[in-house]
């Protein structure tokens, strides 16, 4: 008879959380490493706009006017001829090319017109313009 038998299952008094918390460590040092600057291109002046930007595309190739007119595509300088004929070869490598184009918000408008006829001319169909956020507050009158 047993009249003195201990039950052999008892319940756990305490919680281990060392796994836990090397879980969450691994995961914040992957989220920094894989974490970079939204764009890497021109530092420029951008024009503000109200309404909230679209999120970006996977990977989108950024065509950059300058404050004194120059065009640049992925920081790289070119004349309106040699960015059409790139942005054809891009769209032949990438049909579905997405290009987000940057002006200075010092430009004339015309710079910004005639990189959206190049664009047009090579059949780039996703296209973006960048803009900054209007500050958040009340407008000013």
């Amino acid at each position: 008879m047993k009249r003195y038998s201990k039950s052999h299952h008892t319940a756990m008094s305490e919680l281990n959380i060392t796994p836990l918390l090397d879980l969450a460590f691994v995961l914040l040092v992957i989220f920094v490493i894989t974490t970079t600057p939204l764009v890497q291109d021109k530092d420029l002046n951008l024009p503000t706009a109200s309404s909230r930007p679209k999120d970006q595309p996977r990977k989108p190739n950024y065509v950059s006017v300058d404050n004194t007119g120059h065009l640049f595509l992925n920081m790289k300088p070119m004349t309106l001829a040699s960015l059409q004929t790139e942005l054809i070869d891009l769209r032949k490598k990438d049909p579905d090319l997405s290009v987000i184009v940057r002006g200075d918000s010092a430009i004339l408008y015309a710079h910004v017109v005639n990189v959206l006829e190049v664009l047009q001319n090579a059949n780039v169909v996703k296209v973006s313009l960048a803009t900054d956020a209007l500050p958040s507050g009340p407008p000013n009158k």
